[in-house]
């Protein structure tokens, strides 16, 4: 199956206009799937607009210098990226420069003139994030964002669509990589509240100290974060407090997927067996990008 073309279709269905990437920690096939996605909107002759919460599409990764997966856009498609890492050849079209300011330099927006090799840096900032997709949006349909989960506020309330992403250099075992996604999930997907519903609003941080002292006294009331960003915890901590407090957020995300990747630079998992550890523990559909399948 195409799974670029599976995924496209469920983020669609929900009116969002734009897909945002993130994923447990590094190399876990996050830009792999968004790759896929991408090439999908182009079988669907959509125009489409790409941007990063930090850097991608460079050949190596100036953190470990290892390979990285390449982004090969194609005629039409609109960047949002460091004017520094604009290619000279092939050729693209300046749109327009932005006053927003990426670790590689001023932004801007261009237009793919050639098939070529792109790379995306985008602003550090959550707000950064959001004007540059709105800037994107001006010229795209539709928009397709390499993200990071301590970026995510930037999502909060505007309406995106998510995928998430785990792999096997998430964690030392499958088990781990499981409980890793099934948190981040769990996190991401924290209900709306309903203002009706007596609750206790948390300002800042909801911390595991926190967590625990509401647990201790056994509240029962609603715990309410403006998003899902204040739960300040990931993995097993995330799903105890996921699992003992009845915790409501302001601004909602929509998680619309899981991608897996059950090969790493350190270990692999088995394929089949992962995406469904992973479809149970979330109850998303979760696809193996590299394999072209789908766990229900």
């Amino acid at each position: 199956m195409r799974v670029g073309d599976a995924i496209l279709d469920l983020a669609l269905a929900t009116g969002a206009p734009s897909l945002f990437f993130v994923g447990v920690g590094k190399n876990v096939g996050k830009t792999v799937a968004m790759r896929a996605v991408y090439e999908a909107t182009v079988r669907a002759s959509m125009t489409v607009g790409l941007a990063s919460i930090g850097r991608d599409g460079e050949a190596i990764d100036s953190g470990d210098g290892q390979p990285k997966p390449r982004l090969l856009l194609r005629p039409g498609a609109v960047i949002a990226t460091a004017r520094s890492v604009l290619p000279q050849s092939p050729a693209s079209r300046i749109l327009d420069l932005s006053t927003l300011v990426t670790a590689a330099g001023s932004l801007l927006y261009a237009r793919v003139v050639h098939d070529g090799y792109y790379e995306l840096v985008g602003p550090p900032t959550a707000s950064g994030v959001r004007d540059a997709v709105t800037g994107l949006m001006r010229y795209a349909s539709y928009a397709l964002v390499d993200g990071a989960v301590d970026r995510v506020a930037a999502l909060a309330g505007g309406g995106d669509a998510i995928v998430v992403s785990v792999g096997a250099d998430a964690a030392s075992t499958m088990d781990d990589a499981v409980a890793q996604i099934r948190a981040l999930v769990g996190r991401l997907r924290i209900a709306q509240y309903d203002p009706t519903v007596e609750h206790v609003r948390i300002e800042g941080a909801l911390t595991p100290a926190m967590v625990s002292q509401l647990v201790a006294q056994r509240e029962r009331r609603a715990i309410l974060l403006r998003d899902p960003t204040q739960l300040a915890m990931a993995g097993p901590a995330a799903t105890y407090a996921l699992e003992h407090l009845n915790l409501r957020c302001e601004r909602p995300l929509r998680v619309v997927a899981v991608t897996v990747a059950s090969s790493g630079r350190e270990r692999a998992f088995e394929p089949r067996e992962f995406a469904r550890a992973v479809a149970a523990a979330t109850g998303l559909p979760t696809f193996d990008v590299y394999a072209g399948a789908v766990a229900a």
